[in-house]
């Protein structure tokens, strides 16, 4: 065996790839061979890796954004086994998160750019620092970036108790906003209401919109959080008030259909469609937001999110269970070898 063969057998990891869209079992566990950090990079060994509903929209093709065969996975936690020339801040041993736009998170190991990497607080464990830190990223986008939540000001969060719900729900409250959340079940509707939903709605049995106006004294809410899309937009739309703003941040419910500006003039609406990474796209944009999340986890003003752990091995049960919305919650990949 020469040399370079050697090396790539000792290189040799595992990961998740994508070769053609389609349902979970398209998610299939493949060997792959990471190289050393070239200057810029580090080389990180996953602890844990999210799952996000924004991987699903990619593996069913809503998104064409992964070239095929990919590597699927927007952001994980790991640490830093090699560090590449050139890179500061960083040392062997850190322990790191990091965003990647550019997919490849669903991995055993893998190289990422310096600037995309972040240190992690001792008090933020593994599993809890994967699931949380792309959804506070997001809300701290929602909340500071995209518009600024006023205190007094009446909100609706659609799916208050899923994983970017609930910190919502949780942010908004402590900003000093009255919050109303709709969830698909009692059971739910209490998960909402423990992370800060002063009142619920269950969607299924209630109509949003009227439930809303009368909360509101027929008012309606300031400002509507809506990752859902399709199925809710009519209802998030109506639940405005005068000149409020719908900010749609997903479509787990599928693309909203388009329709005629004439629908907002009605009352002087504003409908935002942001996406996280935009706002992430400079180094000083990602560490403000990132500092944003963490310095919102270390005052408690939301809390970490204590997750559902899958092996990688495991993903496309992964996409299953949350497509099925039947865990209200996160999930998170651990490579073999991984302990919590």
């Amino acid at each position: 065996m020469s040399g370079s063969e050697r090396k790539a057998e000792e290189s040799s990891e595992s990961a998740i790839v994508l070769r053609e869209y389609g349902g979970p079992e398209k998610l299939q566990l493949e060997a792959i061979v990471i190289g050393d950090a070239a200057p810029g990079e580090l080389r990180i060994r996953h602890r844990a890796i999210s799952v996000n509903f924004h991987d699903i929209y990619v593996r069913t093709g809503q998104y064409r954004s992964l070239a095929l065969p990919g590597i699927p996975g927007l952001d994980a936690v790991g640490v830093v086994e090699q560090v590449g020339s050139g890179v500061e801040g960083f040392v062997p041993g850190d322990r790191v998160g990091y965003i990647e736009p550019n997919y490849g998170a669903y991995s055993s190991v893998r190289l990422v750019s310096a600037d995309k990497a972040f240190r992690l607080p001792d008090e933020l464990d593994d599993w809890s620092a994967a699931a949380t830190l792309l959804r506070a990223a997001t809300v701290a986008m929602l909340i500071e970036e995209v518009r600024t939540l006023k205190e007094g000001e009446r909100v609706l969060v659609q799916a208050a108790a899923g994983g970017v719900g609930r910190l919502l729900c949780a942010w908004a409250r402590h900003r000093g906003a009255f919050v109303i959340g709709t969830a698909g079940s009692a059971e739910k509707a209490a998960l909402a209401r423990s992370f800060g939903a002063h009142e619920t709605i269950l969607y299924r049995e209630e109509d949003v919109a009227v439930r809303v106006r009368e909360m509101t004294n027929g008012s309606g809410v300031e400002v509507v959080y809506d990752s859902c899309g399709q199925d809710t937009f009519a209802g998030s739309v109506d639940a405005l008030g005068f000149c409020g703003h719908l900010i749609l941040f997903g479509q787990s419910s599928g693309p909203v259909a388009p329709f005629a500006p004439s629908l907002l003039a009605e009352k002087s609406l504003t409908v935002s469609r942001p996406i996280l990474f935009h706002y992430l796209r400079t180094k000083a944009s990602r560490r403000a937001i990132i500092g944003r999340a963490l310095e919102a986890l270390a005052q408690s003003v939301i809390p970490a999110i204590v997750p559902s752990a899958l092996a990688l091995v495991e993903a496309g049960e992964a996409h299953r269970i949350l497509e099925s919305r039947a865990l209200a919650g996160a999930i998170v990949l651990i490579p073999e070898g991984s302990k919590p």
